[in-house]
Order: structure tokens, then sequence, then C-alpha cells
């Protein structure tokens, strides 16, 4: 029996060269072509909504120089401790309440560590569970049984990305290697969670750099089921803090590549949209992407106004959505809510 036509699109062999074509064919052509297979293998008028909330902020050792979360760098962050399990749940339950059905938790560390914080981040996991909606946490590196740990728990996805290809990754990064990033994902992967892996483009790599990444990506079987395509905030303080915009026609470009070398994921428009009109984000996602950050925080670096992504959902109309998790909250917002919270019954 033949393979479908479908089936056929899904490769695990891409090279590096190839991956370079696809991304700069003329635009129209690459957009065409991946529009066709965004409608193959994805509801073509679906965009998920997604968000993150921060419950470890700042003082991670890592020297990533896009990172304002570095304990390297003189940034204005505020740093925080690891939120209480039931503010964080407490949270969860808003976020339900307000429509959600999934829940991501970020911590700043390089790595998870056993013992009490990892055993508290096990039962936001529970907690979140029991509400009935998905979870995602994104906690660093992690060791397999860490990994079974957390599958065990109830975790739904783990956030880790790659950043960008293998041979640039040192220009931004020293205190992680690559395989070290790659260890992470197959622990992942072997325990049977969902896998979200992207990265940032507008770092100073070149577009082979970008289709490298896809092309480790693209080698993973099965292919990650979520891959956020991040666009640098230049952060004053961080190495990367004088960097230029991308050009917005960059960012469509490696949304169509992204989406033509792994049709079946879903590709996230992220950080960095701010920088993007109405008709560019609509653009990315004519190009493939079927899923936004919604809130005006990501973890710590701004994101496009709750205002200004309604009126983009609005001119999409009548496009189907799902809100999946509360608004990004801001260190200012947690601390409102906390104050509310204190005043309220909520499960735990």
């Amino acid at each position: 029996m033949q393979d479908s036509p479908a089936s056929q699109d899904i490769r695990h062999d891409w090279t590096v060269d190839e991956i370079v074509a696809v991304h700069d064919r003329p635009l129209l052509d690459l957009i065409g072509e991946a529009n066709r297979l965004h409608r193959l293998y994805q509801p073509p008028n679906y965009v998920q909504k997604a968000s993150l909330l921060s419950v470890k902020t700042g003082g991670c050792p890592e020297d990533c120089a896009y990172c304002p979360q570095s304990a390297h760098y003189e940034v204005n962050l505020e740093r925080s401790p690891l939120m209480p399990t039931a503010e964080v749940l407490a949270l969860a339950a808003r976020a339900k309440a307000a429509g959600a059905d999934r829940f991501c938790m970020g911590a700043a560390w390089r790595q998870v560590r056993d013992g009490a914080e990892f055993d508290a981040l096990l039962d936001m996991v529970r907690g979140v569970r029991a509400l009935g909606m998905e979870a995602c946490v994104t906690l660093g590196m992690l060791t397999q049984s860490q990994a079974q740990r957390l599958k065990e728990a109830g975790l739904t996805a783990y956030n880790h990305n790659l950043d960008t290809g293998p041979e640039f990754y040192a220009k931004i990064i020293s205190t992680r290697t690559y395989e070290d990033r790659l260890d992470t994902l197959k622990a992942v992967r072997a325990a049977g969670l969902e896998m979200c892996c992207g990265g940032i483009i507008g770092m100073g790599e070149s577009a082979r750099d970008r289709a490298a990444m896809l092309a480790v990506l693209a080698a993973f079987d099965p292919h990650p089921e979520s891959v956020p395509i991040n666009a640098l905030v230049a952060v004053p303080g961080t190495p990367l803090g004088g960097r230029e915009k991308i050009d917005p026609i960059a960012f469509v470009r490696m949304i169509a590549a992204t989406r033509i070398v792994l049709p079946g994921a879903k590709v996230r428009l992220s950080a960095g949209r701010l920088n993007l009109s109405r008709e560019a984000q609509i653009l990315c996602m004519v190009a493939g992407a079927n899923s936004i950050f919604y809130g005006e925080t990501l973890l710590t670096t701004p994101n496009a106004s709750m205002p200004e992504d309604d009126a983009l959902f609005a001119a999409l109309a009548p496009v189907a959505h799902e809100t999946r998790a509360v608004l990004a909250i801001s260190e200012a917002e947690r601390l409102r809510l906390s104050d509310l919270i204190s005043r309220e019954t909520y499960p735990s």
C-alpha cells in the first residue's frame, strides 16, 4: 500500500542545505507551500491562545546572552523565589474560571534539583491536573528520573528550547552545551511527555543557523508537538541588548519554513510579536503559525496588549480559538492577585 501524500510530508532526514533552499524560496512560493501543508495537517481557521506564569523569577546561573533572568547581567528585573503552591493553584483556578484549560509554569533554573522545590512543583502539576487542566512547565535541564516523576504527576508537556543551530549556539551560551539540551529533550520524550521546543531569531545568526535548528528538530521521531518561534526581545543590560529588531518578513520566512519542515507541529508565534503589525501577524498565520501567547508579559518581557490581540482576533473572525491559560501575569499583577486571593477561597 502506498503512503498517503500527507504521510510522505513527515520527514526526519532533512538536510541543512535542503531547509536553506526552502527558507530562501521566492516569498510568495514559500508562503503558498507552507499554507498548503498547514491546511493539510492543521485546522485552517484555528489559532490557539497560550500563556506563561513565572513561578520563580531571575537569578539563573546560565549566561544566555538574550536573557534578562540571568544572574550574570545587570537588568531592571526584580527576582522572586518559587511561589507557594497554594498561590499558584489559586491562580490556576482563576484561569480555569476564565475559561482556560491549560496552565503553563516557568522557573528560572539551570536545572531541576531533587528536593523540596521540585516536590513543590510536582504538587503544582498535580493540583493543576486535579482542576481538570493540562499542565506545562519549563524548568531547565532534567534527568530521566525527574522527567518520569513529572509524567507520573500528570504533566502534559515540557518546554525546553534549542534556541538556535549547533554552530551558532556557543556564541550566545557558554554555561550549557547543545548536547545538554538534547539530553533533556531525549529524557522528556522517553518519559512520554509532549515536547515543546523551538528557538529565537534575530540574535545575529544566519539563515543557515536557523535551518540547522529546524534540521535538529525534524530528526526527532516523532517531531515536537509544539514549536515556539521567537524574535529576540533586546533587553538593556544583556549582551544582545543593543541589537536591532528583525525585519518582519524574516519572521514570516522562519514561520513558513518551520511549517514546511514540521507540518504536524503547532507553530507558536511567540516572543517579539509586539513588534509585528496586525497584518504581519496575520501573514505569519497564513504561513503556518497557529498559536500566539496572549497577555501583556511573557515571563519577564513585554508582549502585545490584550486590546491589540482582541482586535487581531476580531479581524480573523469567525476564526476558532481556544484560551489555553490565564493572561500572562506580570509581577505587579501577581502581587495584586495575591492580595485578592487572601480574601477569597479557592481549591488548592
